[in-house]
């Protein structure tokens, strides 16, 4: 189960330079239900996502390169690459990712819970813009679909 708030981040109120990253890259085999193939470093992932806004199933299943490069050659849409940071605040880990180009400049920032009490009950730092949870044009799958 997955249960994460997303929220827009302006970055002019913090900066994220020194942080750990990663760059990933994804790409949607299926939109309805979510199916995504996904390079984070040097990890291959594939991922199915149940219906739902703030809470929702997720599974991974691990990958090797050559299957990940195979079943990315056959994603439907725009392929989403974006520099993803871990930033410590408080008990969680913000997940803050800074996508490339054709959504750059779009900054969003991830933080999953353990349970949906506590995901309504978090307070964010200031630096955290609009929460986007519900907004369904800020999931990933959705922004695969855009046309430009």
């Amino acid at each position: 189960m997955e249960i994460e708030r997303k929220f827009l981040v302006d970055i002019d109120k913090f900066d994220h330079s020194p942080y750990p990253h990663t760059e990933l890259v994804q790409g949607y085999l299926s939109t309805n239900p979510v199916v995504r193939v996904r390079r984070d470093g040097d990890e291959y992932y594939l991922t199915y996502k149940g219906q739902g806004m703030m809470v929702r199933e997720e599974y991974n299943l691990p990958l090797t390169r050559e299957s990940f490069e195979h079943l990315l050659a056959k994603a439907d849409g725009n392929i989403i690459s974006k520099t993803r940071y871990r930033i410590p605040f408080e008990k969680y880990t913000i997940e803050l990712d800074e996508f490339h180009e054709p959504f750059s400049p779009l900054i969003m920032a991830e933080v999953e819970f353990d349970s949906e009490e506590e995901a309504v009950a978090f307070i964010p730092p200031e630096w955290f813009g609009e929460d986007v949870t519900k907004d369904p044009a800020y999931h990933n799958s959705n922004m695969s679909r855009k046309v430009f």
